[in-house]
């Protein structure tokens, strides 16, 4: 089956290597020239886990290749079945998701397609885009004179950076909203890699609302517990104790039960985002959506409020940070709380030291050079003469660090831990002033 990917960001590079894996011809799409060059030399612009190796042994078994632009791809050879649109979506200034790229992603492929196409959207989409979809579509048709012959499907994404690959081919379960059984039976036949029963099919905008309630939940439950963190820290408990007392629940159950110094990333801001603009604007004003990103919003401050509480006046101090991208296993820096932690130091005048294992350069590109922001390669000279520490990210190499070395680096012996990767009574022994997330403090080593 011949398969047209347009994006070839996280979404649409996993679609694409994924579904070639199986023996598909996939073309993916970008209008980013040098992007594709990239990507004909055997690189992914970004960093998650086999994706490379795997795109570069399908390119070199003939499976896979790579376009700038969707006439080309759709044109070239035999004719395409299915085309994907997995362009990004982000958030408008008021919040609303921001439908150009589909846009221009649905009117190319009318202006190119040659047969009959089913359009499946995986981008992350407001509940009914896929009819301004068929619209888009079917106006480039009528103006070269053609009468609309594709079938709309909606195939959101349910993958996690740093962990796509297994995600896409072992998921949890395959959301499809189709509008007939033709397109029913030719997403099953392309997903029949997979247990029939992980296949979910239902109406189009189900499906499309299905991907924005799965995020507000996940994104819903981080919040809660940040929120329960805050007051476990002013009442004296301890919230790994609350969690694990939670988790055993099997009404509740374990994941995401885990406090922290916020979420960030390419998915939950923007969802929560958007879900709230077009809940509002059906009428609905959605009390719970606004109070997510509200306490989301305020923990990303609770690592700096933290170290100016315990360092004093912040100008000529110098913060270590470990950990710049929004989680781990991935290099996407998109609203991760590094950031505002690393502007809020240099606004009260602070220096910076950086590290992280994937995420410098695109921590780089996204704040530009700062004086007083260096970027160290290695965990250890990040924390050279620093007088405290701050754990961003959950990074593997954070984990068992040398932190009796840690500690006769620092000129101060505080870390504010904004993960809870650490033991209390290990760093009580280790002699710490030791701050994390909803958890006792360990004060006393400095003083």
């Amino acid at each position: 089956m011949k398969l047209v990917v347009i994006g070839t960001g996280y979404v649409g590079l996993v679609t694409g290597v994924c579904l070639a894996k199986f023996g598909n011809r996939v073309v993916c799409v970008d209008t980013d020239a040098s992007r594709v060059e990239t990507l004909r030399g055997g690189k992914v612009p970004f960093y998650e886990p086999g994706i490379e190796e795997m795109m570069n042994r399908n390119v070199a078994e003939g499976r896979l290749s790579f376009a700038t632009s969707a006439g080309e791809a759709l044109a070239e050879g035999e004719t395409a079945e299915v085309c994907f649109i997995t362009v990004g979506t982000p958030s408008a200034p008021d919040g609303s998701a921001d439908l150009s790229a589909v846009e221009g992603a649905a009117r190319d492929v009318g202006r190119s397609l040659r047969g009959p196409l089913l359009v499946v959207v995986k981008s992350t989409v407001p509940v009914g885009t896929h009819e301004r979809v068929k619209a888009w579509v079917s106006e480039e048709l009528k103006k070269r004179g053609q009468e609309p012959e594709f079938l709309m499907v909606s195939n959101p994404e349910f993958l996690r950076e740093g962990a796509a690959l297994r995600d896409f081919l072992e998921p949890d379960r395959v959301v499809l909203g189709v509008e007939s059984p033709e397109a029913a039976e030719r997403m099953k036949s392309l997903y029949s890699f997979l247990d029939s029963g992980r296949l979910l099919f239902m109406d189009l905008r189900s499906a499309e609302m299905a991907k924005y309630a799965s995020n507000a939940m996940l994104a819903t439950r981080i919040s809660f517990m940040n929120e329960m963190a805050n007051i476990c820290e002013r009442v004296g408990a301890d919230v790994d104790h609350v969690r694990r007392a939670m988790g055993r629940d099997s009404r509740i159950g374990p994941s995401f039960l885990y406090a922290g110094c916020g979420y960030g990333g390419s998915c939950f801001p923007k969802d929560v985002r958007a879900l709230r603009d077009f809940a509002s604007a059906s009428g609905y004003h959605p009390r719970i959506l606004n109070a997510v990103e509200e306490v989301n919003e305020n923990q990303k401050d609770v690592v700096f409020e933290k170290l100016a509480l315990h360092l004093g006046d912040l100008s000529d101090k110098t913060v270590a940070i470990w950990g710049l991208s929004f989680k781990p296993k991935t290099s996407d820096v998109r609203e991760a709380p590094a950031h505002r932690l690393i502007l809020s130091l240099l606004e009260a005048r602070a220096r910076v030291q950086a590290h992280d294992p994937r995420a410098i350069e695109e921590t780089r590109s996204a704040l530009g050079d700062h004086r007083g922001l260096l970027y160290m390669h290695d965990l250890y000279d990040a924390v050279n003469g620093a007088d405290a520490l701050a754990v961003m990210t959950e990074w593997d190499i954070y984990r068992q660090p040398d932190l009796l070395r840690v500690r006769k680096l620092l000129k101060n012996p505080l870390m504010v831990d904004g993960r809870n990767l650490y033991s209390l009574a290990e760093m009580q022994r280790l002699g710490f002033d030791y701050l994390s997330i909803g958890r006792p403090s360990i004060l006393g080593a400095g003083s």
